[in-house]
Formats: C-alpha cells, sequence, structure tokens
C-alpha cells in the first residue's frame, strides 16, 4: 500500500489560499479517481477539490473553516499503487517569518513544558468565529479567554486573528498575571515572563499597529416574536464587507446619460436567430455593450486603472468584469480577459459561458480574478438606472438600465418630428480620487456615442 499528498491545487495566478468549507469524505470512505473530496472557498467562489487517484482517505490534515495556502498537503489517500508514494509522515509547511517572530514562537513552544499552574481547558468551538491552531495554542499558553480573544481586532481575511495580531496584543497586555477561564490564578513562570518580554522588545518594532476605521453608530434593531430571524450566508457576509469597504475607499461619483439604442435593437433582431444557428451561441445585448465598453476604455485609458495608495497603476489588459446572478440571488462578477481583442462571436461565447457557469455554480476561482472595469445590467430586473458601488481596486462601475419604447424627437433633413424609440438610461459611477467629472462623463459619453452610431448593416 501507498500514500498519495491530496494537495490544495493552484486555481489562478492570483490566488493564493481557500477556506474549506465542507468535507465531502471522511476517514476511512473510498474515493474514486476525480471524486470531489472536499468543498472550499476562496474570498469570492465555491469550488470543489477531486482526487487524483482511488484509495481510502486515511487522514485529514485540516478541519472546516481552516484555511489552507496553494499546494498545502489537505489530506493523505492510501492507494495500491506507488504513485505519489510518501516515506516519512507529513509535516506541515512552516512560513518563513521575521527572526524576532520565530523567537518569539519558540519561546511559546517552550512554556508548554514549564507552566506551573496550566491554564483551564476552554473550548473555542463555543466561539462564532474562526481560530488557528496556532492562534488557538498561543491563547491558551498566554491565558487569554476566548471573549478577550473574540476582541482582538484582525487583520486576516475576513477579519480574521493573525498571528501578528495575537503577538501584537500580547506585547501591549504586558506582564499581567494570567487568569485561568474557570477563575482559578495560574502562576507565571519565568518562562512566560521571557516571552512577555521577549515580545515586548522584538516584536513591537516588527509588528505596525493597523490603523482601523471609525465604526459608524448603527442603530439598534428591535425584534418581536413575530419577526424571523435568518443568518447570512458566506457569500452575502463577503459581499456585505465588500461592499462598505468600497464606499470607505473610493470617492463614489456619478454620471448619468440616456442613450438611443434603436439601431443596437433592430440589428439584433434581425440577426439573432441566423447567428444562433450558424454559431450555436445566443446573441444578447450584452455581448454587444460590452464590446463597445471596451472599445470605449481604448479611448480613455486612465478609466483601466487601480489605486495604489499614492500611485496610479496603469492597467496593460482591458479584463471586463460582468455582474451575474447566482442561483441564491447573490451576485458574482466573473471577468472577460483581454475584451478588447475579442471579436461579437468572441465576446457572446465568453459572456454566455461565466453566465452559465455562475448560474449552475461552476465557475472556478481565476474566473473572478484580475478585473479592470465592471459592467452591471440592472435592466435585468426592470431597473430605469442605479448607482453602482465600484468593485475594488477598479475605479469605475457601468449600469446598464433597461431598454424602453418611449416616444423622442427625431432631427432629420426634412425638420424634425416625434417617434418611437429604444432608450436606456448609463449610469457611471467612478473614483473621484482618481477620475474628475471630465473623465468620467466623457468616457460614458463616448459608449453613447458608439451605441447610437452602431452600423445597423454590419455582418455577422
Amino acid at each position: 500500500m501507498a500514500k498519495f499528498e491530496l494537495k490544495l491545487p493552484k486555481m489562478g495566478e492570483s490566488v493564493a489560499e481557500a477556506t474549506i468549507t465542507n468535507w465531502l469524505k471522511e476517514v476511512g470512505d473510498k474515493i474514486e479517481m476525480d471524486e470531489a473530496v472536499l468543498e472550499i472557498a476562496t474570498d469570492k467562489v465555491d469550488s470543489e477539490v477531486p482526487s487524483e487517484v482511488s484509495g481510502i482517505l486515511v487522514e485529514k490534515l485540516f478541519g472546516k473553516d481552516d484555511l489552507v495556502q496553494v499546494g498545502q498537503t489537505i489530506a493523505i489517500i492510501e492507494t495500491d499503487a506507488s504513485v505519489g508514494a510518501i516515506p516519512t509522515p507529513v509535516a506541515q509547511p512552516v512560513q518563513e517569518s521575521a527572526p524576532a517572530v520565530q523567537e518569539v514562537i519558540k519561546a511559546v513552544e517552550a512554556a508548554k513544558e514549564f507552566v506551573a499552574a496550566p491554564v483551564s481547558n476552554q473550548s473555542f468551538s463555543d466561539s462564532d468565529k474562526f481560530f488557528s491552531p496556532l492562534v488557538r495554542n498561543i491563547a491558551k499558553e498566554e491565558g487569554i479567554s476566548i471573549a478577550e480573544l473574540e476582541r482582538i481586532s484582525g487583520t486576516g481575511n475576513e477579519g480574521r486573528v493573525t498571528k501578528n495580531d495575537l503577538l501584537d496584543y500580547i506585547a501591549t497586555r504586558g506582564n499581567a498575571p494570567v487568569v485561568a477561564q474557570n477563575t482559578q490564578t495560574a502562576v507565571q513562570t519565568p518562562v512566560v515572563s521571557q516571552v512577555a518580554a521577549t515580545v515586548s522588545q522584538n516584536v513591537q518594532p516588527i509588528i505596525q499597529p493597523v490603523a482601523s476605521n471609525p465604526q459608524p453608530t448603527v442603530a439598534p434593531v428591535s425584534v418581536n416574536g413575530q419577526d424571523e430571524i435568518v443568518e447570512m450566508d458566506r457569500m452575502r457576509k463577503l459581499i456585505s464587507k465588500y461592499m462598505v469597504d468600497s464606499l470607505q475607499t473610493s470617492a463614489h461619483v456619478q454620471s448619468f446619460i440616456e442613450v438611443d439604442v434603436t439601431n443596437i435593437w433592430d440589428w439584433r433582431e434581425k440577426n439573432k436567430n441566423v447567428f444562433e444557428k450558424r454559431e450555436g451561441e445566443k446573441l444578447t445585448f450584452t455581448p454587444i455593450f460590452m464590446e463597445i465598453v471596451a472599445k470605449a476604455l481604448k479611448d480613455f485609458p486612465m478609466m483601466n486603472i487601480s489605486v495604489d495608495g499614492d500611485y496610479i497603476i496603469k492597467k496593460k489588459n482591458i479584463n471586463l468584469g460582468m455582474a451575474a446572478a447566482l442561483p441564491n440571488g447573490n451576485l458574482i462578477v466573473p471577468v472577460i480577459k483581454n475584451a478588447d481583442q475579442l471579436n461579437l462571436l468572441g465576446m457572446a461565447k465568453a459572456v454566455n459561458d461565466l453566465g452559465n457557469r455562475a448560474k449552475a455554480g461552476k465557475l472556478k476561482p481565476d474566473d473572478t480574478q484580475g478585473g479592470t472595469y465592471t459592467v452591471t445590467n440592472v435592466g435585468t430586473f426592470g431597473s430605469v438606472f442605479g448607482t453602482p458601488i465600484i468593485n475594488q481596486p477598479q475605479v469605475g462601475i457601468l449600469a446598464l438600465g433597461a431598454i424602453r419604447k418611449v416616444p423622442a424627437v427625431i432631427e432629420t433633413p426634412e425638420g424634425d418630428f416625434i417617434g418611437i424609440r429604444k432608450k436606456m438610461f448609463l449610469s457611471h459611477s467612478y473614483d473621484h480620487r482618481v477620475v474628475d467629472g471630465a473623465l468620467g462623463g466623457s468616457f460614458v459619453k463616448r459608449v453613447a456615442d458608439y451605441m447610437e452610431a452602431f452600423d445597423v448593416n454590419r455582418s455577422i
């Protein structure tokens, strides 16, 4: 029998870690090749990790809600083959850190053998927050209760308390007596004092304090017996955090413009059936609009940027985010890479593929990474226009309103007359830190101009 290391696979260039959300197999279960073993989640997408071999699951190295780095071994599968055999027990990879922090960790480990009065058995499973095994161990050794640990402001993913957060907290906590959770006073040994001294002398110069944004005052919510309380799912919590963070980061300004899309409407009605029959792809308005937005971004490259402190990053590629609905009602933004290099057929294929996989929950983590500008179609839900929130770290987002039949003044060489036209509103939100009104307004006007000048005789 041989043992195979199941590792967290690479999920895209910009994805370095994922959280285990659910184990689909338990120790002792038989696993077939390509069968899903566990479910994971990045900051935007949920996916499954399949097995590369057939065998028996003999060990799970991480639990639910644990954060795992790409390339780390997450499970051991016993196989009949010798592929991937491991001669020695699997050891967790240790991330390199500053020498002073390493010294602190060694001192904490040494303290385990010398603490005279052990800390009482406190159960971190009672907490709603996730704490890594290392954070839990350090907290127990230092006599930090669950309630005290939950009050620490975390800088990790989803606000999690990291090792550095805890060490920084211990440094400011000083040499106060350690109090066990069961109210029995623990004796502070020389080793523990040495840990605190090491932290105070070495960690403070390395770990910089994290400035936190002032929390807005939240009005109390009144709940009676007839109200139903529903907890947000993980995706909704992430969306909530991203939206608030974006409003706190960017100075949002909006520009609105009404555009006549009669030419686009008529051209699509004329060609959509032929296009689908010939290409096997549905021709919606979305790829037409995305093609136009990509063209306008080439005209205004300063809309295709990101902000990093006092620096502006001009993006080489035009990667268009496309807001799409998930089956549970949440929204996600898959990205069309190098959108300016696609013709209408290529754009239609990309839009349909991402949209269909979003609805089926089959998006890959890399599908949502690397966007440089986002388009959202609020008209799908009947909205005439909206004020969308910027998708960080981008500086602009365009909302497409519902297309309506409206009476309009039509100018002709023979004079003006009233006619029925197909019109829609474009709502452009942009970051006023780096995009002023002239640029933001000119960009959306260029999009409108391209839409109105659409060639009704264009071939497919």
